[in-house]
């Protein structure tokens, strides 16, 4: 492929990393953060994703309107993001154009915090999550990553709750922010028609004044017991259960056998638990799914049925997951490696999916891979690869969270 990888390292440790390609027809930037909310002190549950609607509220050079006005004047589809371990920036443009939208960005990221912004801000949160807490599928999602981490940063709800954001206090995110959005916790990727060495000329100019603080993050795996919990709602009508397990983390090999084996259990169309509760008619969703952390990672099963046959598709769910080790064939392990292959590649064909891939990649290993290696890593996962991890991540300990009908 002709994507050429380079990367600098800023005197402030700002990374700047970029997969190149002069026949590209386009160009994309984003700044990736390693914070998010397993970083947040329980109190300040929530920080870092009301942090990212603040940084579109204005700067000293900016206001919130000039910033989505000339976002708008370079037809760039600018956006952002929070998760659990990261909080992303970013724009694709065309490359005559990325000059600017890297201003835009940079300038972003340093936003003023104003009380008023802050105040106004804190009330579209709070709309948010109660908007979240209308559907059903999130508040058991929510739930079950609280009964399953526990004490752990990874409990920790993206959004926050209403208690911790109506707590909340400016100074309180301006500390925040002063410590993690560090030139030192934080990586500029870019990807497309680009000149590597004007940008990050363009990215020392207008970054080299960010302060490093040594942030960190405890990656150590949290001890987990399982639990078994149940919701009563008046807002279903149907049962709806959840079922989470460990498996490898971000950094871990077994990662690639642990996708396979996750697509094997529980794909939309093809899968252990399609063909057992979905085709029969048992349940109208049984999916499941592997999440990679620093750290470790979760096996996730979701499933939604009547609520008279809850019990009934729960225990088929766990003899499929029982049986998976033996069950699982060479044909399947082939047909989800091209599938996993696939989806990685179509990806990989615009340079937002790259830009994306390479910042969420260095973000979490400190490491870069190109794509052509990381296709030759999802092939190269055999069956036997896939039983060994089954064995070693046998769903244990596994929290269940079941949602039924208040009546």
């Amino acid at each position: 492929m002709p994507y050429s990888f380079q990367r600098a390292v800023l005197p402030n440790g700002l990374t700047v990393i970029a997969e190149t390609d002069p026949a590209a027809l386009t160009a994309s930037a984003g700044f990736f953060v390693r914070t998010g909310a397993r970083d947040e002190a329980p109190a300040l549950m929530g920080v870092s994703h009301f942090l990212e609607h603040m940084m579109f509220k204005g700067t000293a050079r900016r206001s919130s309107d000039d910033v989505n006005r000339e976002f708008d004047e370079i037809g760039a589809r600018s956006n952002a993001y929070t998760s659990n371990e990261l909080t992303a920036f970013f724009a694709p443009v065309l490359p005559e154009h990325l000059p600017r939208a890297l201003d835009i960005l940079a300038d972003i990221m340093r936003p003023a915090l104003r009380e008023d912004d802050f105040a106004t801000e804190k009330g579209v949160i709070l709309e948010e999550i109660a908007m979240y807490d209308d559907d059903p599928v999130w508040v058991l999602y929510e739930r079950a990553l609280e009964e399953h981490y526990r004490a752990h940063g990874l409990a920790h709800r993206v959004l926050g709750t209403r208690d911790s954001i109506s707590a909340l206090q400016a100074a309180q995110m301006r500390d925040y922010f002063t410590n993690r959005y560090s030139a030192d916790n934080t990586v500029l990727a870019l990807a497309g028609n680009l000149d590597f060495h004007a940008a990050c000329k363009q990215a020392e100019a207008l970054c080299g004044h960010w302060t490093r603080t040594h942030a960190t993050r405890d990656a150590a795996p949290p001890p987990l017991a399982g639990a078994q919990f149940e919701i009563r709602s008046d807002k279903v009508a149907r049962a709806y259960a959840m079922l989470l397990a460990p498996g490898p983390g971000a950094t871990d090999p077994d990662r690639y056998a642990a996708f396979v084996a996750a697509q094997a259990l529980g794909s939309p169309d093809n899968s252990r638990l399609h063909w057992a509760l979905v085709e029969p008619g048992s349940a109208e969703e049984a999916d499941a799914s592997f999440e990679p952390h620093e750290g470790i990672g979760d096996f996730r099963i979701l499933l939604a049925c009547e609520p008279q046959r809850l019990d009934e598709v729960l225990a088929i769910a766990q003899q499929e997951i029982a049986g998976l080790a033996d069950t699982i064939t060479e044909a399947d392990a082939q047909r989800i490696r091209a599938k996993v292959a696939t989806g990685i590649t179509l990806a990989g064909e615009r340079p937002d999916g790259r830009m994306h891939r390479l910042g969420r990649q260095w973000t979490t290993l400190n490491d870069y891979t190109t794509l052509d290696e990381e296709l030759d890593r999802v092939n190269a996962v055999t069956l036997a690869d896939v039983r060994r991890l089954l064995h070693k991540y046998p769903w244990q300990p596994r929290t269940i969270g079941r949602m039924l009908p208040a009546t």
